[in-house]
Order: structure tokens, then C-alpha cells, then sequence
């Protein structure tokens, strides 16, 4: 059983970077972190190596195809892979492998300004951890929240048209992610950031609020631009699809969101989780979380 936690570090410099002590392969650059942590995070941060990332010019490595017990974490925004601590544990009995990151621009990954950060970037990012760990050729599944939900369908969008360097999908589950543009109420997210007392003290010591503000809107703008793309995949993949989803979620509301996922994405299986669960529902419910991804995951 391996489990991996990851922090990209892009190809950029800005002026807000620094040299840094850690190599991995070859020099790296990094922005200096927040010191003020709680000691879980820090042990968090600690379990993570880094890896470079140049947007054009990054090496393949192929593995030897194996079995279908790799789980691909993609977390959402504004946070980082902190987000699936709380079943960490549970997930890593079920699979051989587990991996996750930090998307560039994200926890403890690099956040290289000015920049334009994009889906099709994130997307890029991953699939350049994949081939790096010689998974090209592993069928991966692929477990989402939020953010990367959208970024899980542009991988699901170069699988499906077997797009050079694309990763092979086994599964995919999404959950709370607002990936209809209408039904998505933004404004809403950003006060349920602010004021939850579970997610704030990670996110104030992850993220700038001010570039969240800034940057939600892009990220946002790109799911309305390639509406067409995203959700055109999703209802036309062949790959298993489960949406596990908290129906107190103000950003993706109930029932409006649900009702249409289950029109539009009729191959899709749906969790619903307690009434009481809200946007985070792997924070705010690990047990159901992972017994519907259990569910799921076991069901082919």
C-alpha cells in the first residue's frame, strides 16, 4: 500500500519566489509559506515530496499496466489536498495506491505571480504527476470535490478522445462540484469559506483571501466558456460515473442541482447525503463520504 501526497513546482519565476533547500531531480522554486500552522498541517506538509513542473517541456515515463487500485485525489477550491485528510486513512486500506496534490497555485504547491492559472493547466499538471510516477499506462481512478470536479472532466475530455498524454480513466466521482454554470451560486462561496469554523483555519494559513477573490472568478468564467466541453463529456462517457453530493450546499443548491445532474448524466449513480451536509461533505461526513465511495468503487 503506497500513499502519496504532492506539491507541484511550475517552471515560472516571479519575484515573490526564493531558492530553496529542497531538490527533487533538479532545483526547484517555491513561494515562502505561512509559519503559523496548526500541528497537523504541518505533519501534513511534511509527508509531501515535490516534483517540477514545466508547462512544455516535461519528461514521459510508461509503467507496466497493472490493476485498477489507484485513486487519483483532486481536491477543490481554495484549498489543497488537506481536504481528504479526514478519510486519508480509510482510503488508503482499500487501495493499493493513493495519490494527491496540491494544484499549482494551492497549498503548499507554487504560486508563481503574475500568472493566469487555467483548468487546462491544472489538467496538464496532473497528468504530468501520472507520468512521472510511470502511470501512463495504469487505468486510475479518480476521486473529486469542487474544483476538481471541472479539472477531473478535461482529463475525462482527453481520455475520452485519447488526447496525446491523456490518463486513462477506470472511474470517476465527483462531488459538489458546480459544474452547471446554472445552478452554480458563487457568491455564496466565498461567506461559507469566511465564516465555517471547520475549513477557516486551514484555508486563512493556505490562501490569500484577496487572490481567492480575484481568482475564483476566472476559474468560474472558464466552466461557462466550455460548457459545452465539460458537460458534454460527462454525459457522453462510457466510463463509471458516481456523484456523491451534501444537499445543504449553498453554492450547488438543492434540489435545482441535483435534479439536473440526474437529467443530464443518466449513467451516473448518485449519493445523497445527510440533510445536515453542506459543500464539504467529505469534511463534514467522512463516514458516509467514504462508505458511498465505497459503495460505488465496489459496484463494478
Amino acid at each position: 500500500m503506497n500513499s502519496e501526497l504532492w506539491s507541484p513546482a511550475s517552471g515560472l519565476r516571479s519575484a515573490s519566489t526564493k531558492r530553496c533547500k529542497t531538490y527533487f531531480k533538479r532545483k526547484r522554486w517555491c513561494v515562502e509559506h505561512p509559519v503559523l500552522m496548526t500541528q497537523e498541517l504541518h505533519l501534513w506538509q511534511l509527508r509531501r515530496p515535490f516534483f517540477v513542473f514545466f508547462l512544455k517541456n516535461f519528461r514521459k515515463s510508461f509503467g507496466v499496466v497493472g490493476s485498477s487500485d489507484v485513486l487519483l485525489l483532486l481536491h477543490g477550491f481554495p484549498t489543497s489536498s488537506y481536504d481528504w485528510y479526514k478519510i486519508w486513512d480509510s482510503l488508503t486500506q482499500r487501495f493499493n495506491r493513493v495519490i494527491a496534490l496540491d494544484f499549482l497555485g494551492f497549498g503548499f504547491s507554487h504560486k508563481p505571480r503574475p500568472h493566469r492559472y487555467s483548468i487546462f493547466e491544472q489538467a496538464s499538471v496532473v497528468e504530468a504527476l501520472v507520468a512521472h510516477l510511470g502511470l501512463s499506462e495504469q487505468r486510475i481512478n479518480i476521486l473529486s470535490h469542487d474544483y476538481g470536479d471541472t479539472v477531473a472532466l478535461e482529463l475525462l475530455y482527453r481520455s475520452d478522445h485519447n488526447r496525446s498524454g491523456h490518463i486513462t480513466i477506470n472511474s470517476l466521482c465527483l462531488s459538489n462540484g458546480g459544474i452547471f454554470p446554472e445552478t452554480h451560486y458563487p457568491r455564496f462561496l466565498q461567506k461559507v469559506l469566511k465564516d465555517s469554523g471547520f475549513i477557516s483555519p486551514v484555508f486563512t494559513r493556505l490562501i490569500n483571501f484577496r487572490l481567492f477573490s480575484r481568482g475564483i472568478l476566472q476559474y468560474i468564467n472558464q466552466r461557462l466558456k466550455h460548457r459545452e466541453r465539460w458537460v458534454g463529456t460527462l454525459t457522453s462517457t462510457s466510463a463509471p460515473l458516481h456523484m456523491i453530493y451534501g444537499p445543504l450546499d449553498p453554492v450547488n443548491p438543492h434540489p435545482e442541482f441535483i435534479q439536473l445532474y440526474q437529467k443530464l448524466v443518466q449513467r451516473s449513480t448518485v449519493s445523497v447525503l445527510d440533510e445536515h451536509v453542506s459543500h464539504y461533505p467529505q469534511l463534514e461526513d467522512p463516514t458516509g463520504f467514504f462508505n458511498a465511495y465505497l459503495s460505488f468503487i465496489n459496484s463494478f
